[in-house]
């Protein structure tokens, strides 16, 4: 189907923990993670952690199937992942973001029970980010 929609879906932990450890708990390499006091790019510093894994950038218009590759690798670590939550102050955020134009067929992001069922056994937060484009009669005025 060709559409100019994006999608991308990922799984973050954020907040006050030490991202090593949880790299070594769960066995699993972060694509993203950064500790209390590091640097952001402007020259602050990050008062929270973050861990992220499972960027999905493979497009469906049932975004149910990028969630799915997202939290795949998570499946089988649910008692770490409940673990991490209670001996810590974490929050646990399955992050949707697409990018939809109003002229192109919509996106279906409703999670399917077995998203909802990880999410719920997790305690972990959907968290939507939409992005809206102008449509291209809008554009034009």
């Amino acid at each position: 189907m060709d559409t100019r929609n994006t999608c991308y879906t990922y799984f973050k932990i954020v907040g006050q923990f030490d991202p090593e450890t949880i790299t070594a708990l769960l066995k699993l390499e972060p694509e993203k993670s950064w500790k209390i006091g590091d640097t952001r790019r402007n020259g602050t510093q990050y008062d929270f952690a973050l861990w992220e894994i499972g960027r999905c950038s493979e497009y469906h218009v049932i975004v149910a199937e990028q969630m799915r590759k997202t939290i795949a690798p998570l499946l089988e670590k649910i008692p770490l992942l409940n673990k991490i939550r209670e001996e810590n102050d974490v929050s646990f955020y399955l992050q949707i973001v697409p990018t939809v134009y109003p002229d192109d067929i919509s996106p279906c992001l409703a999670p399917t029970l077995d998203i909802i069922d990880f999410c719920h056994a997790t305690r972990t937060e959907v968290d939507v980010d939409l992005y809206v484009m102008p449509s291209e009669a809008e554009s034009f005025e």
